[in-house]
């Protein structure tokens, strides 16, 4: 119904992440990511841990008693309504 997340913080491993990653598009693989030395480098003045919750409108719908459409809170299309 949720899932919770971290956000890796560390700039030591987050560079030998983007270089496996820059590594594999030398080698042709034009799904990989390319190294952000910028990123890295704010990462080595310092970010704080961040951890969050995310809930989905599974949730909403279960507690409401309703269908996950019903509990949509903006739907990609409405029904039309007669009124």
């Amino acid at each position: 119904m949720g899932n919770g997340y971290s956000e890796l913080n560390d700039p030591i491993d987050q560079a030998n992440r983007f270089q496996s990653q820059q590594d594999l598009r030398d080698r042709g693989d034009k799904e990989a990511q390319m190294a952000d030395h910028d990123f890295v480098r704010s990462l080595e003045y310092g970010m704080p841990p961040v951890s969050g919750f995310g809930v989905s409108e599974r949730f909403f719908a279960f507690l409401a008693n309703k269908t996950v459409r019903e509990a949509v809170l903006f739907p990609l299309l409405r029904p039309e309504t007669n009124s």
